[in-house]
């Protein structure tokens, strides 16, 4: 059994930063993605950033480009997400996610492709 579980989220101020992780247990995605969505109140689950695991390819949303960075442990079954510079209309409830196999970029930016989702992780940006 696949468990994704983040840790990390927090109470912040506009400016700050915050660091986000997710462990995985039950397998490995090495022909696939790990990554992040958020979904705001009232708001879809939106794409954040993903990360592949055997070609080291990163993918970020436009409005988080320069200022958050994903990177992943193999060893460890692991992604974090380092938010730099956050804004308070970011407030979200992030979650990771994992996808089995990718088959075109475009996949990875859809919620409904990933196979895997934590329970969520409330982050804060106070203004």
């Amino acid at each position: 059994q696949v468990q994704l579980v983040e840790s990390g989220g927090g109470l912040v101020q506009a400016g700050e930063s915050l660091r986000l992780f997710c462990a995985a247990s039950g397998r490995t995605f090495s022909r696939g993605a790990m990554g992040w969505f958020r979904q705001a109140p009232g708001k879809d689950r939106e794409f954040v950033s993903t990360i592949t695991w055997s070609g080291d390819n990163t993918y970020y949303a436009d409005s988080v480009k320069g200022r958050f960075t994903i990177t992943r442990d193999n060893a460890k079954n692991t992604v974090s997400l380092q938010m730099n510079r956050l804004k308070p209309e970011e407030t979200a409830v992030y979650y990771c996610a994992a996808l089995e196999t990718y088959y075109s970029e475009s996949n990875l930016y859809k919620p409904i492709k990933y196979n895997y989702w934590g329970q969520g992780i409330q982050v804060t940006v106070s203004s």
